[in-house]
């Protein structure tokens, strides 16, 4: 049996080349479509699944960005109320009498009658020189005093008679007036002995050293047994008053005008000593004068109060900060100094509103004095400004200001940073598990 004989396949119809390529281009448009179609696709699905809140989780997210917005502060009240205008300057502490002992006689030092340190009263004897060869001396004047004494006393008898005779003529007149040049010599020879009995009298005093002032004695300079002289170098001790005693400070001359004013209305100008530090008050005084000239080299005027240091807490010398209250303004607008900001505009500060956002205000300050600041513009008085937190906060922030506690101790804050919050509890509010995963996010148990 004959097989069928199958006829060749037609052969396939060969396009045009330019055909082809264009069939081509439309394929491949087509595939990069359908690509970025899918793309998009899947990410559309991956953002839905990980952005789109899920149950109580979800909801406590959104709650956790809420409380992030909210910034809490602190805050002070404006008030009205009293600026001291103070200034305050370097000062010394200068005693207003202090003596260097010294003997005014030479002489053995035969008695020290003061110990180191202590407080004396003006008259007090302090030490005492060997007396004995001025007692001599002044023996031997008297002596002479006496001699000479009796010499005039004769005088004026013979004057006397003489006197009485020359009226009768008996006598010449010569006679007679050289009897009065002798009375009027032998008064001179007493006088001069009298002076030099008082003069040994006055060393016997000088040998006697008191106490010119009240105050306090330093370290002896001198000891017993030692032989002394009149201005011998460092005397026999230091007297310093030590109540009242003053301090000298430095005014600056911009700031001479309303101190003299004020001292010539006759007011005391209250002045404090601190220590060098500036942080405690050591003692309060007053100004007691101000000096006449300004000293050209530093362009200050130096000044001096008087404090009555019963408790002797200044000491001679020591260095003191000087706070002088020239003025006090009364009812003025007083506020915190942190609640004052620098910005390009000058001083600002954060008010806030009645809905807990704040507002920045331009402001102008005056006087300070220690922590508060005078505000002159820009505040009222009863507006609550921000002293702390200020450096996340811009116009129309939302603030809460967090209770204090009854027992004065810092109130407690909810912390609402989610990974801090996911490491202290759980989804319920359970503590964390040791592996640090609180909870799953989805709002399980």
């Amino acid at each position: 049996m004959d097989k069928p004989t199958l006829a060749p396949p037609d052969p396939p119809a060969q396009e045009a080349p330019g055909e082809e390529r264009a069939a081509g281009r439309r394929s491949g448009s087509r595939h990069r479509y359908l690509l970025w179609g899918t793309a998009l696709v899947v990410a559309g699905v991956v953002a839905a699944a990980f952005l789109r809140p899920h149950g109580e989780s979800g909801r406590r997210s959104s709650g956790r960005h809420a409380a992030l917005d909210v910034q809490p502060v602190a805050v002070a009240t404006v008030r009205a109320g009293d600026m001291p205008i103070e200034l305050t300057e370097l000062g010394t502490v200068v005693p207003i009498t202090n003596v260097t002992v010294q003997t005014r006689v030479d002489g053995y030092l035969m008695k020290v009658l003061f110990t180191e340190g202590q407080h004396v009263r003006q008259g007090d004897l302090l030490a005492l020189i060997d007396t004995r060869p001025y007692e001599v001396l002044l023996a031997q004047y008297k002596g002479q005093l006496a001699a000479d004494q009796a010499q005039l006393d004769q005088a004026r008898i013979d004057n006397a008679r003489y006197q009485k005779l020359i009226r009768q003529n008996s006598v010449a007149a010569m006679t007679a007036v050289d009897q009065q040049y002798k009375v009027a010599q032998l008064e001179g020879t007493v006088k001069q002995d009298q002076a030099l009995v008082d003069n040994e009298k006055l060393q016997i005093t000088y040998c006697h050293i008191i106490a010119p002032v009240d105050g306090r004695v330093g370290i002896r300079q001198v000891d017993m047994g030692n032989y002394v002289t009149a201005g011998q170098t460092n005397g026999l001790v230091i007297l310093t008053q030590m109540q009242p005693i003053s301090v000298i400070f430095t005014l600056p001359e911009t700031e001479l005008g309303p101190v003299a004013e004020r001292l010539r209305t006759g007011v005391a100008l209250p002045v404090e000593a601190w220590d060098s530090t500036n942080t405690r008050k050591i003692a309060d005084g007053a100004v007691s004068v101000l000096d006449s000239q300004i000293d050209t080299s530093t362009g200050t005027v130096r000044m001096r109060s008087i404090f009555p240091n019963q408790d002797e807490t200044l000491f001679p010398n020591q260095f003191v900060n000087a706070h002088l209250l020239v003025n006090t303004e009364h009812n003025v607008l007083l506020v915190p100094a942190n609640a004052i900001q620098t910005g390009p505009n000058g001083p600002f500060t954060y008010v806030v509103k009645p809905d807990d956002t704040v507002e920045v205000r331009d402001v102008k300050t005056g006087h300070s004095h220690g922590d508060v600041v005078v505000v002159t513009s820009g505040l009222k008085a009863g507006e609550s400004v921000v002293t702390d937190g200020t450096d996340r906060l811009h116009a129309g922030s939302k603030v809460t200001v967090p209770a204090a506690t009854p027992d004065g101790a810092a109130p407690e804050t909810t912390d609402t940073h989610p990974r801090r919050r996911q490491g202290q509890s759980g989804a319920n509010g359970a503590p964390a598990s040791p592996g640090g995963s609180g909870g799953s996010g989805q709002g399980q148990p």
